[in-house]
């Protein structure tokens, strides 16, 4: 007689993956219950109000009785470590996108975000006999640093404490001496009207800058940027050469940055 061996229970989520589900759905539907976590990660309604009120605390989500709901939206500069909760699927595909235009020898620039923080993370994921990488952030540079075949080059200047990203005067010199095969570049809105857009003042002037020093720029974005508008406009999208989103992406826009000249790569 032989015994049936018992399934192996699916792998517990890490906190943080369980959290970024938490979000995702939230989002997605619109509203998320606690009995519906608890069943859907199988552990205790304790641990998942626990969950919803960090994420509450941290502007993620909407704590609400018996559930969550999607955070108010705000064109607000939105801390990096939330920004990171939001659409992670679509921006790790994008990020593998991007990083399959890098080429062995090649000089980039990584900006600031919680997408192109993806694409350093693909690039780890990757053997390189040389590859130049200059950013203005301090999470990407720590993505790279252990990587002996790839130069890592950071850009001083005033730390913004809500995106780890360096800007002003002081960052605006140093790349001023410096030039790029390719700038990926992140955003918190883009309208074809306004332009490409982002909430300080002092990032849009170094961004600026990084489009003018780079032999092309690839505009990585999640679909919710489409059609939002920031404080300060970075520039045109006329100056961009492609943008890399994902397959939600409305169609008029699409349509619109292709009449501007501009491709668009959906992932």
């Amino acid at each position: 007689m032989t015994t049936r061996r018992k399934a192996a229970p699916p792998p517990k989520l890490l906190v943080e993956e369980r959290r970024r589900r938490i979000v995702e759905m939230v989002n997605q539907h619109g509203r998320v219950t606690v009995d519906e976590l608890v069943a859907l990660f199988d552990i205790s309604a304790v641990t998942i109000r626990a969950d919803l009120e960090a994420l509450d605390r941290a502007g993620a989500i909407s704590r609400s009785h018996g559930g969550a709901l999607p955070a108010a939206s705000t064109t607000l500069d939105t801390p990096l470590n939330i920004k990171e909760t939001r659409h992670h699927a679509q921006k790790r595909r994008i990020g593998q996108a991007a990083a399959r235009l890098i080429e062995d020898g090649d000089t980039i620039i990584l900006d600031s975000g919680s997408t192109t923080v993806e694409i350093a993370r693909q690039i780890r994921q990757q053997k390189w006999t040389s590859l130049t990488v200059i950013t203005n952030a301090l999470n990407i540079a720590m993505e790279l640093s252990a990587l002996p075949s790839v130069r890592v080059m950071m850009l001083g200047g005033l730390l913004r404490q809500t995106s780890y990203s360096l800007a002003g005067p002081d960052a605006e010199q140093a790349l001023s001496r410096l030039s790029a095969d390719r700038l990926f570049l992140g955003v918190d809105g883009l309208d074809p009207d306004v332009g490409v857009t982002t909430p300080d003042p002092l990032e849009a002037s170094l961004n600026a800058l990084m489009i003018r020093v780079s032999r092309q720029t690839v505009a990585v974005l999640d679909a919710s940027k489409f059609g939002q508008r920031s404080l300060s406009v970075i520039a045109p999208v006329s100056d961009l050469d492609l943008v890399i989103s994902d397959t939600a992406a409305p169609a008029e826009y699409v349509q619109a940055l292709d009449a501007k000249g501009v491709k668009t790569q959906l992932v």
